[in-house]
């Protein structure tokens, strides 16, 4: 990630919520611009945090008392933590919203979730919302709340919405030596991808350079099809290609949850990041970045 601007005149704090992978792939990129606090609902994951060069804070947005030491921490904030796992309104993202200081600059990552079935059209960020399970309604509210306190407070807020995340340990690995099936071509739905590692540059250059109250998509240059995909992992791994079935006979051999995710079919456009934010992926095509991924030992 080159040209972002270095600080001459020490370090401005920086927060992350939910400091998970993609928040380790973030540190690299932030800690020599930032003061960077991490929080971490997970007492056990200080240590990993403060090697990577972070200042951990325990809280948990499931505990609003835990919030108390988070408000006006830092005037720059990245929100990775995703909902709860009920409901259709995201009450992790209200809790913070109730405690980010006035005039904040904000990246929130959500998922291309929020467009539901676009029946594999080519979208850009212009198009409108319409989620169709609770998952990407909780979505959808987080949204709207950061953009209600962007209003209200003065903040800058930069809405990044990720597909399918992946990278050499987020691989359907397991699914494929199960022999789990996959939908046969007429029945399948494109489906969108980016490496951790380009998410990781995508959000960093969003916090410096992104356009008050935009939306970006943190997608690759890939335009494939869900069954064509697990195609591309097994051939990298030399594993077995995952049987193709029709819709209602995969529906009795996976959970609602993972079908969910092959109801839905969409293309997406991504040259705002490029030409915005001045992304260059470094995984720009899933397939030749799996290839290269099998490669490593």
């Amino acid at each position: 990630m080159k040209n972002i601007p270095q600080q001459k005149f020490g370090q401005p704090r920086l927060l992350i919520v939910g400091c998970g992978d993609i928040g380790l792939r973030l540190l690299p990129l932030l800690r020599a611009r930032f003061r960077v606090f991490a929080v971490t609902s997970s007492p056990e994951r200080c240590a990993q945090l403060r090697a990577a060069g972070a200042i951990p804070i325990v809280a948990d947005l499931d505990d609003p008392a835990s919030l108390k030491r988070l408000a006006r921490l830092a005037p720059n904030l990245i929100h990775l933590a995703p909902p709860q796992a009920d409901g259709v309104l995201d009450r992790r993202t209200r809790r913070l919203a109730a405690i980010l200081p006035a005039g904040a600059r904000l990246v929130y990552v959500s998922t291309t979730g929020v467009y539901g079935d676009c029946q594999g059209q080519l979208i850009d960020e212009t198009r409108s919302v319409a989620p169709h399970n609770a998952r990407a309604r909780r979505r959808v509210d987080a949204e709207r709340v950061l953009r209600d306190w962007a209003r209200r407070a003065q903040g800058q807020l930069a809405i990044v919405r990720a597909p399918g995340i992946y990278a050499r340990e987020r691989l359907p690995l397991a699914r494929l030596a199960q022999g789990t099936p996959a939908l046969r071509e007429q029945d399948d739905v494109y489906t969108n991808h980016i490496h951790a590692d380009d998410l990781a540059q995508i959000v960093a250059l969003a916090l410096f350079r992104a356009l008050p109250g935009r939306i970006y998509h943190a997608v690759d240059d890939t335009r494939m099809k869900m069954g064509d995909y697990f195609d591309c992992v097994a051939d990298a791994f030399a594993l077995a290609r995952p049987p193709r079935v029709g819709r209602a006979e995969l529906a009795a051999q996976v959970s609602p949850i993972k079908l969910s995710f092959m109801a839905e079919s969409r293309r997406m456009r991504n040259e705002r990041i490029k030409g915005e934010l001045g992304v260059r992926l470094r995984y720009p095509e899933a397939g030749a970045a799996l290839a290269r991924m099998a490669l490593v030992k």
